[in-house]
């Protein structure tokens, strides 16, 4: 891997929850001590709610009694499970990337935002933003109505992120009644399913991979497995 890329990894088999936080933590402060490269984690986790530092107890419904983490990322309660692309960003934002300023985490949402909508752009799918709604939304032909394809959430420690982006390919949309996701309930959730697509995971990892160098600068690594044993227990 040379200076100019970015590490790439992907694991094949669901991560829980808890473990992706260790890990994530772990990287990023090896990240802040210039002992561990900058790097994009690809993964699904099995059905959960994750709390953000704005979750609201009575957004959580919870018919399915699936488990429930408090993530440390900010926003409200989102849903992953199977089926969602979950891609993990761990990036040292004390130094530029592609056009996004250092210290700046508004411009890195930004960045994160456009750069999902450059991925689904691949698909024929328009995504878009909204002033005051987290995340990155379409026309559903189904309902008529805006609804979400894909979260973001970010945390910073000390000017390292960590959590990103979750996708919906092809998830339980039943299981987002199960909270009142990121805190909207005005509208609803979608998936490239939902909208008469059916794309597999790798297609979306490429798209992610071809699409990053236009908002991020630098050039994704090949793809690397990430074994079982570096997920700590």
């Amino acid at each position: 891997m040379t200076k100019e890329q970015i590490l790439w990894e992907i694991s094949k088999k669901t991560v829980p929850y808890p473990q992706a936080l260790s890990r994530m933590e772990a990287i990023a402060r090896d990240i802040r001590a210039q002992e561990a490269p900058e790097r994009v984690w690809l993964l699904e986790h099995p059905p959960l709610y994750t709390a953000g530092t704005s979750a609201r107890a009575e957004d959580l419904f919870n018919p399915a009694g699936y488990p429930t983490y408090p993530a440390g990322r900010g926003g409200q309660w989102t849903y992953h499970g199977p089926g969602q692309r979950i891609a993990y960003a761990m990036l040292d934002l004390q130094r530029p990337h592609g056009n996004i300023p250092p210290r700046d985490l508004r411009a890195y949402v930004h960045a994160l935002e456009s750069w999902i909508i450059a991925a689904l752009a691949r698909f024929g799918i328009k995504g878009e933003v909204r002033e005051g709604r987290v995340g990155v939304w379409v026309q559903d032909p189904v309902s008529g109505m805006e609804e979400k394809i894909a979260a973001i959430g970010v945390r910073v420690s000390r000017w390292v992120s960590w959590h990103g982006i979750a996708i919906n390919v092809a998830p339980r949309l039943e299981d987002f009644d199960g909270i009142v996701p990121c805190g909207i309930r005005e509208f609803g959730v979608t998936s490239f399913r939902r909208l008469g697509l059916d794309t597999d995971m790798a297609a979306l990892d490429r798209a992610l991979a071809e699409c990053w160098p236009t908002v991020f600068g630098s050039q994704p690594s090949p793809l690397q497995p990430v074994e079982p044993s570096l997920i700590p227990a």
